[in-house]
């Protein structure tokens, strides 16, 4: 089992929750910096978003809590927080690969995996393609999921000339009130994130390649036609239950692609979340942690 402990990790700025430790892994030739925290059955590994996103901004104030009930592990996806970028395509089955690489590079087998938006979609693709290393599953807010473009042609455009992203993280590295505006952009109304997660947002958008990896994921998944993944024909082949839970009011994957899948999966239970927009564990997160303690 091939890891290294914090010392050599590329990551030793960031802000790392008091119950974690930074560990590196090489999985899928390439080395994943990860968050591993307690020693319990089962296994949680928690995946994270795109666009400005880490192990330490989705998941970093539920490291601890869920501790006390599993051993927790929280990749950097590659191209995020402090695992490097990589040379090549980045997408969704790309991610879903390093994961299911990582899994075995540990020796982890029934792990319970937990993921939000493009995280979400990454769980699931681990689910259908490493199913041997799974025990269940839980999506937030998924993505990979449904083929439609939330806008049509114009996210395809968005996509190929990638200005407004180049933008608003030139915007974000000048500013936290801009930070802050633009992550509670994306919860339910009268919904903010924590103080916290601002200031890790803010710190991980002044990384160099900040916004690499998604721009690079956009460019592949974005097509004329659509989404290029999308697991919803495929979620009858799920042999491990899998739950969505989702915010009401997200905006980015509507509630309805939630709803198709729970349909199609097996063991379905979809959780609709009133109150909440795409990024449950940030805005609701006492009742997310109750969501996973539950499937664990």
């Amino acid at each position: 089992m091939a890891t290294t402990d914090a010392s050599t990790a590329a990551g030793a700025d960031i802000d790392i929750p008091d119950a974690a430790t930074e560990r590196t892994v090489t999985a899928n030739g390439q080395r994943v910096h990860y968050l591993t925290a307690g020693d319990g059955d089962p296994t949680l590994l928690l995946l994270h978003g795109g666009i400005i996103d880490a192990a330490h901004i989705s998941w970093g104030e539920h490291i601890g809590p869920l501790a006390e009930h599993a051993t927790v592990l929280a990749p950097d996806l590659p191209g995020y927080g402090a695992s490097p970028v990589p040379d090549g395509e980045w997408s969704v089955p790309h991610h879903v690969d390093t994961v299911a690489a990582m899994l075995a590079e540990l020796e982890v087998e029934d792990a319970v995996l937990a993921g939000v938006s493009m995280g979400g979609g990454v769980a699931v693709g681990v689910g259908l393609e490493a199913p041997e290393r799974v025990d269940r599953l839980v999506a937030f807010d998924p993505f990979a999921l449904g083929g439609g473009l939330p806008n049509g042609r114009l996210s395809w455009l968005l996509a190929n000339v990638q200005v407004t992203n180049y933008l608003s993280v030139a915007l974000m590295r000048r500013s936290r009130g801009f930070v802050e505006s633009s992550v509670n952009g994306l919860c339910s109304e009268g919904n903010e994130v924590s103080d916290v997660t601002v200031d890790r947002v803010f710190q991980e958008v002044k990384r160099p390649n900040a916004g690499a990896a998604f721009r690079k994921l956009r460019s592949y998944e974005v097509t004329r036609e659509g989404y290029r993944t999308d697991y919803s024909p495929r979620l009858g082949e799920l042999a491990v239950p899998a739950r969505c839970a989702h915010g009401r009011g997200a905006a980015l994957t509507p509630l309805s692609v939630s709803a198709r899948a729970d349909e199609r999966a097996p063991d379905p239970g979809l959780v609709v979340l009133d109150g909440c927009g795409h990024i449950p564990p940030l805005e609701l997160p006492e009742r997310s942690r109750e969501l996973l303690v539950d499937v664990l």
